[in-house]
């Protein structure tokens, strides 16, 4: 991973009034619905709030203790959250678990491409860690069922296998697959196209795993969940990325806030994708913008580029992605 550029200049805050600030924009209901960002309450029984994250680049450009403040924050306001993007030192990952309640637990991967790991952490007041725990793996003899119409490249494995483990809420077992989908390079128009069918490959076979693994007669649990940053440009039907991802049955529900996850605001890189019998059972969904939040003595909706780099550098490029599922 590389470093993002770091802001010029650099921009110094009071956490606790970020963090009040944010609080305020997460628990308000505005009249005009297009500005809600509220995000249910954890803790109520039948439901379960689920978020996935990709924190860019924690632990390779040095963030304040600050910032970790407010990133621990965040990820306190969920009973699971899927993180991406955490580096082989995990000086700044460690340093965000310690600033998060102590009834919160974690667990993580070892590193993958883009010396990349993936972590969980989970609220253990209402979730406890199953003992499955591990990674999709296509072995070489099922790869060639990893194709798709007007892709000729093979599939060869994920750059980043996707990081499995299972949990147990209240009744209800519940899988995940944490991801994060290559995205390649984007030097040269050949280079773009062969980016986009590696992850076009990457994403079909994490559809068809999912597929095969809820039918299996033994399966740890039918309730299967792949989400994280599938670098998606857009959730809708004729992108090749979304198109792969829901071609063995995953669906991706809407989020109410209709709004991108990347920080710049231009497309769905981060995603939850359920299998068919949980699809009901979605009850709310959103993605959290900090925008004009976040650090609002520097925003400048019509010149936002100074706020966007200390968004991205401070906290991340990436806005989460929550849901709210019954058990």
């Amino acid at each position: 991973m590389r470093s993002l550029a770091r802001p010029n200049p650099e921009h110094s805050y009071d956490p606790d009034i970020e963090i009040n600030q944010l609080i305020q924009h997460r628990d308000a209901v505005p009249a005009d619905p297009a500005k809600n960002r509220n995000i249910p309450a954890i803790g109520q029984a039948g439901q379960l709030m689920l978020a996935s994250w990709n924190i860019a680049n924690l632990g390779v450009h040095k963030r304040r203790s600050e910032d970790l403040r407010v990133i621990a924050q965040i990820l306190s306001w969920f009973e699971i959250v899927a993180i991406q993007e955490i580096a082989d030192n995990l000086d700044d990952f460690l340093s965000v678990l310690a600033e998060l309640p102590t009834h919160f637990a974690w667990i993580f991967n070892d590193r993958a491409g883009n010396d990349e790991r993936s972590a969980y952490i989970y609220d253990t007041r209402r979730v406890s860690l199953s003992p499955k725990i591990g990674e999709v793996v296509i072995v070489d003899s099922d790869r060639r069922y990893i194709t798709l119409p007007g892709i000729e490249r093979r599939f060869h494995g994920f750059n980043r296998n996707p990081y499995l483990a299972g949990f147990k809420i209240e009744n209800s077992d519940l899988l995940l697959t944490n991801c994060h989908l290559i995205y390649g390079s984007q030097s040269t128009t050949a280079d773009k196209k062969a980016s986009m069918e590696r992850r076009q490959l990457e994403a079909y076979a994490i559809a068809r795993w999912c597929d095969l693994r809820r039918r299996d007669k033994h399966r740890w649990s039918a309730n299967i969940i792949a989400l994280g940053d599938f670098n998606l440009p857009h959730a809708k039907p004729g992108d090749p990325i979304h198109d792969a991802l829901t071609k063995r049955g995953l669906s991706l529900p809407p989020h109410t806030t209709r709004i991108p996850t990347n920080v710049s605001a231009s497309a769905d890189y981060d995603q939850i994708a359920v299998t068919p019998g949980l699809k009901s059972k979605v009850l709310k969904m959103g993605v959290f913008d900090f925008d004009a939040t976040l650090f609002a003595d520097i925003y400048n909706a019509s010149a936002p580029g100074y706020w966007r780099s200390c968004a991205k550098y401070y906290i991340s490029d990436h806005r989460p992605l929550w849901m709210q599922l019954e058990l």
